[in-house]
């Protein structure tokens, strides 16, 4: 039996790395006894896949983890959510529950793209405008990055799908692809407004997509009650 988790982290739990935010999900799984299923050998640990790793400093309200467990139980979804959330940190809530298949393809095949919003000092709805305008007209947008200790520019305009203020004029919505060495939010926010530190750009990210049948989908679509609840959270 598999779950899959909808989750939240705002706040100062967005400092939480990836790599310990998976031992904070591993401790609270222990508190509230889910019969969570391990792997063998020396060393067994819990059956736990994330989605795509949040960067370090950015928040989330469509963060994924699937759970697997060792045992088929009558799981109460609202129940579950609560439970969990009670017992990880504040900044972390479970928006949703839900049962899912065993197999298939992981978080991180599934997904093609992600939206994110941006907020920062001095944003106004004609600076989004005029950044969305100027990324979407460019034929190339090269950005330099490092890996393994080499230095490359890429061009990352194939990556951009949509750029555009939000209905307040207020945020940057921005959704982009994950195929490949995906454009992190805070190369956009350098590369939109090379005028504003980018530790000063908040980075929220809002939905991860997956096509399914021709058609994109979110990997896990809030319910109406908590999608309320999403909007309430990202404002």
């Amino acid at each position: 039996m598999r779950l899959r988790l909808r989750y939240a982290k705002l706040g100062k739990v967005r400092f939480v790395s990836h790599r310990d935010g998976a031992r904070l999900w591993e401790r609270a799984l222990r508190r509230i006894a889910l019969p969570v299923a391990y792997t063998e050998g020396f060393t067994p640990r819990p059956k736990l896949s994330f989605g795509l790793a949040l960067p370090t400093g950015a928040e989330s309200v469509a963060e994924y983890i699937d759970v697997d467990l060792a045992t088929v139980v009558d799981v109460d979804d609202h129940g579950l959510a609560v439970a969990l959330s009670d017992a990880l940190p504040i900044g972390m809530e479970v928006l949703v529950a839900a049962e899912r298949p065993t197999g298939g393809a992981s978080l991180q095949d599934q997904v093609s793209s992600t939206t994110w919003e941006l907020t920062g000092p001095g944003f106004t709805s004609e600076l989004l405008e005029a950044a969305a305008q100027r990324l979407l007209d460019a034929d190339e947008l090269f950005v330099e990055r490092e890996r393994k200790g080499q230095r490359r520019v890429d061009d990352v305009r194939p990556l951009i799908h949509d750029l555009a203020p939000d209905h307040s004029g207020s945020r940057l919505v921005a959704e982009l692809a994950t195929v490949g060495r995906a454009l992190r939010p805070a190369e956009l926010a350098t590369a939109a407004f090379p005028d504003i530190d980018p530790v000063e750009v908040r980075v929220l990210r809002t939905h991860q997509w997956i096509d399914h049948d021709g058609e994109r989908r979110e990997v896990l679509a809030l319910p109406a009650d908590v999608a309320a609840l999403d909007r309430g959270l990202s404002a």
